[in-house]
């Protein structure tokens, strides 16, 4: 592997400094887009040096595959709950549903999305950078808890990755076209009905009692 495309060795990371390049990046390019956003701004911005953020972030592409993948890190922090419990499904794909339903409702995943879409086919970077991030890194978030649900004999998934596929495309239907339109989103109430009839098809094809 070349080594530019590693970050540098010696001083260690600067946690702080890399989480303010890191936000100003995220909010740069949800105003901008891809194309319109350079690290020179980011720098200007967060304070820190073009060369110290290429340092860690070798290509703009890696600076915002990294603010995707803090977003979906925040979305899917479970450290304040109760876990993923591999024994109790129900419970634990309710969770993962309800936070997965609470990221693609929020304004900035929308306006992110919409921006990636206007810009598909034109900027290929900044789309295949999203999708690996976004869609993917979530998809083996939930693969992982399925493996987990299989191993002790909760659920029978014979293809996990498909199935966590599958359980995710249950929240994309009508309610989030019509948010990614602007023509409105969907009541709390009517979400937590999604959740749960989603989470009861789900257990009813996979489930194992």
């Amino acid at each position: 592997m070349n080594s530019s495309s590693k970050p540098k060795q010696g001083r260690p990371r600067d946690p702080e400094r890399m989480r303010r390049v890191i936000e100003v990046a995220e909010q740069l390019f949800l105003d901008q887009g891809f194309e319109r956003t350079s690290v020179e701004a980011v720098a200007k911005a967060s304070g820190v040096s073009k060369m110290t953020i290429y340092s860690y972030f070798p290509t703009k592409k890696a600076l915002f595959e990294a603010t995707i993948g803090r977003r979906i890190d925040h979305a899917f922090d479970f450290q304040s709950d109760v876990g993923l419990p591999p024994a109790d499904p129900r419970k634990a794909l309710t969770l993962l549903g309800r936070h997965f339903l609470a990221l693609i409702r929020a304004e900035d995943v929308i306006r992110k999305q919409r921006v990636l879409f206007a810009e598909a086919g034109v900027q290929p970077d900044a789309c295949s950078a999203f999708f690996s991030q976004g869609p993917l890194n979530i998809v083996a978030r939930v693969r992982d808890f399925l493996d987990s649900a299989v191993a002790v004999g909760s659920l029978q998934v014979h293809d996990t990755e498909a199935g966590a596929d599958q359980f995710l495309s249950l929240f994309l239907g009508a309610a989030h076209i019509k948010a990614m339109l602007g023509l409105g989103k969907p009541a709390p109430e009517e979400d937590e009905g999604l959740l749960e009839r989603n989470v009861t098809m789900f257990m009813g094809a996979y489930g194992r009692d």
